[in-house]
């Protein structure tokens, strides 16, 4: 049975609970199995060597989520082929697939955590009253590392992009 952590963020105010393990800078990144597409599992190895910026969001299809996703897709252009953007939610991949051709996002890589929500115990954002991953900002270095890591205490707020950022652009 995984780690919960009780109260560890709120939605609306309301305390929920996150089910595995506070993840700190310096600790070794976590593997997980997500899906790319209904078929294709990917999991951290499938980055390696890569700068990883990890974007997790409850749903594509809310605001803030949507804006999240937006705005690291703009960055994304402007980080290198060293670095890798993943958007993960436990959205369906069919749905994520369709939200990126709407949005006219092509610049990150959408996962989806819906199948055995992996990544979201491993990382410690399983929210356990809704079975979404909670919205925070991993960024894990070439050698899987994790150098940033934002955990939103609030599940409506937005997360620190400028802060996200510079810590890819410390690694480049």
């Amino acid at each position: 049975m995984s780690q919960e952590r009780t109260g560890a963020a709120t939605f609306k105010s309301n305390p929920i609970t996150l089910i595995g393990p506070e993840i700190k800078v310096g600790d070794k990144a976590p593997d997980f199995h997500v899906n790319k597409n209904l078929l294709e599992e990917v999991t951290l190895a499938t980055y390696a060597n890569k700068i990883k910026l990890i974007s997790v969001v409850p749903s594509l299809d809310t605001g803030v989520c949507d804006m999240q996703t937006r705005r690291f897709n703009e960055e994304a252009a402007n980080l290198g082929d060293n670095v890798v953007v993943l958007t993960i939610s436990v959205d369906l991949p069919f749905a994520q697939a369709r939200w990126c051709g709407a949005a006219g996002v092509d610049k990150l890589v959408t996962l989806s955590d819906y199948k055995t929500k992996s990544f979201g115990t491993a990382y410690g954002v399983l929210i356990k009253e809704f079975q979404l991953d909670m919205r925070s900002i991993f960024v894990v270095d070439a050698n899987d590392v994790v150098q940033y890591v934002e955990y939103l205490p609030e599940m409506t707020e937005h997360p620190n992009y400028d802060q996200a950022i510079a810590a890819v652009k410390a690694l480049l």
